[in-house]
């Protein structure tokens, strides 16, 4: 029997989730290179999971697209490691195929390698024992099988590894209550935090809920080592539930700024200025046509409060109060040019003369004691 090609079908989801990915990776691998080129010159691209390479309609799926983006690129042609695994013999049969078959492969310095494995204790095992390259890993399982922590923490324990995982929102929400998948929601929780999951999460609401899971899940990977975590959410085709999450950990807070402004730019929709971080099949023809949320209010209330009597510059300002928090780069000048027109901080450059308006490094803003003040 031939072996089946495709997958069964590309939705709008999957282009996002791809998107995400591969310009992640493009990003990350600027990053990491120079570094890498002075300990062994070699960079990693891991996906776990890695499919048959391509959608019913011919479309590339990550592996390709990743493959692609080093190939055109002369310096990542000579440094990119590729690991690609998938459960199913006829997957990777395909996978493998698809790969031989791109046009200018023959420039990778090093092949593709292609395996077919379960994802299991052993596997968390080895990437939790080995000193790993700078790598880029993805981990997109159809389920939550195989889907652990303890995998993720080994595949993110050393410098420069990034780490995205697709978790299956729908079905995990689904599994937490139920006792013949009580080990899967162990292991992706920790025991403790699924035990607290179980005892709090009968009575929420939806929204509730959904919240609760994935304040658990973010720090049970910062308790493990991933101290940013950045999750983007993927809505149903009426935009009514949840139905999956794309969940990016790093070390660094450069990689986080950068995956922000990477998923910031795939919202469907922006609430004054400020990314929803939700792709919704639903949004286009939905529209909101006013913000009840004012998240720009609310940041300016935040900054005033939050550096109350100090004296920062921007950096200081972005990496300590972004993270956590929806708002992006351009959130946090435009909010600090609305404070400085109202007179609400001073600013002064500690190197001659500064651009109206501008927040360089050299800048220092002074925020008022006491805070933010009712009107």
């Amino acid at each position: 029997m031939k072996a089946k090609k495709f997958f069964e079908e590309r939705s709008d989801q999957s282009e996002v989730k791809a998107r995400i990915v591969t310009k992640y990776f493009f990003a990350w691998a600027q990053v990491v290179m120079p570094t890498a080129a002075k300990h062994g010159g070699k960079i990693a691209c891991i996906d776990l999971y890695a499919g048959p390479g391509r959608y019913k309609d011919g479309a590339a799926s990550t592996p390709l697209l990743v493959l692609q983006t080093a190939i055109d690129h002369p310096r990542m042609s000579q440094m990119l490691v590729s690991y690609f695994n998938d459960a199913k013999n006829e997957n990777t049969a395909t996978l493998q195929e698809e790969i031989d078959q791109l046009p200018g492969i023959e420039k990778l310095k090093h092949k593709p390698i292609v395996t077919c494995g379960e994802v299991d204790d052993e596997a968390a095992k080895y990437f939790n024992e080995t000193n790993l390259i700078p790598s880029f890993s993805f981990i997109d399982p159809f389920g939550y099988k195989g889907l652990s922590l303890n995998i993720i923490k080994g595949v993110i324990k050393d410098w420069g590894c990034d780490c995205v995982f697709f978790f299956n929102y729908n079905r995990i929400n689904a599994g937490i209550g139920n006792q013949f998948v009580a080990q899967h929601m162990d292991d992706l929780f920790g025991k403790e935090r699924a035990d607290a999951l179980r005892t709090r999460l009968p009575g929420l609401t939806p929204e509730l809920r959904e919240a609760a899971i994935l304040e658990e899940l973010a720090n049970e990977i910062k308790r493990l080592g991933g101290t940013h975590v950045l999750p983007f959410t993927f809505k149903n085709a009426s935009g009514t539930r949840t139905s999956h999450k794309l969940i990016f950990v790093s070390k660094h807070f450069r990689g986080y700024s950068i995956m922000k402004s990477i998923m910031a730019g795939e919202s469907s929709t922006h609430d004054e200025g400020v990314p929803s971080f939700i792709y919704s099949p639903a949004d286009a023809s939905m529209p909101l046509l006013f913000s009840l949320a004012q998240p720009l209010s609310k940041l300016k209330k935040s900054l005033l409060d939050t550096f109350a009597g100090q004296e920062v510059n921007f950096n200081q300002i972005y990496e300590s109060h972004s993270i956590d928090t929806p708002y992006v780069d351009k959130n946090y000048r435009e909010i600090l040019k609305q404070l400085e027109n109202e007179g609400a901080i001073s600013v002064r450059s500690t190197k001659g003369k500064r651009r109206a308006g501008t927040f360089a490094d050299h800048v220092l803003i002074r925020f008022p004691e006491g805070g933010h003040i009712g009107h």
